[in-house]
């Protein structure tokens, strides 16, 4: 699956969605995550016609939304307000797959559900899980650059719920995998 999932941060300037296109058009993604868009829900519509997609997902936050190609069939699992977990099922080669998007919140306190959804999800998923986004936390401290300092226990809190949900860093910021 050729994928992205990009925290834009806004797509109300023209240009950031243009080299979206661009780069659909070059990668011919199956899925485009898209974090903080900054516009609202409704106009989500007027963006998948534009690229061309049958599928067009958001959070209940309307800070998440996704982008599905036509080959898959999808259905909606979790819909919070810090991810977005569906299941996407290949029409031709029925392959199945679970995709969450993250966008968590900035307090440690906040982001508790977040992570105890993730491994209620992870005792029970029987199939490949892409978990990608944007968790407000960092790995390391080795990552941390100015701003204030950072804060080990959420660290550790972060690295305890990917651990314990099995989930690898494929090598993109915010993204993790578990096959």
């Amino acid at each position: 699956m050729d994928a992205i999932i990009w925290n834009v941060r806004s797509v109300k300037m023209m240009q950031i969605f243009e080299r979206l296109i661009t780069m659909h058009r070059r990668h011919h993604f199956e899925f485009i995550g898209i974090l903080e868009p900054m516009q609202q829900a409704r106009k989500m519509e007027i963006y998948r016609r534009r690229i061309g997609w049958a599928t067009a997902v958001v959070n209940v936050s309307n800070k998440i939304w996704a982008f599905i190609d036509e080959v898959y069939g999808v259905t909606i699992v979790y819909n919070m307000v810090q991810q977005l977990t569906l299941r996407l099922l290949h029409t031709e080669t029925h392959v199945e797959l679970m995709l969450t998007l993250v966008y968590a919140k900035c307090d440690a306190i906040e982001r508790i559900e977040l992570w105890d959804s993730l491994y209620s999800m992870a005792r029970d998923m029987p199939v490949p899980w892409l978990v990608g986004g944007y968790f407000n936390v960092i790995w390391d401290e080795k990552e941390k650059f100015g701003g204030l300092p950072v804060s080990l226990n959420e660290v550790d809190d972060f690295r305890h719920c990917i651990i314990t949900c099995n989930l690898t860093d494929l090598g993109f910021k915010g993204t993790i995998f578990r096959w």
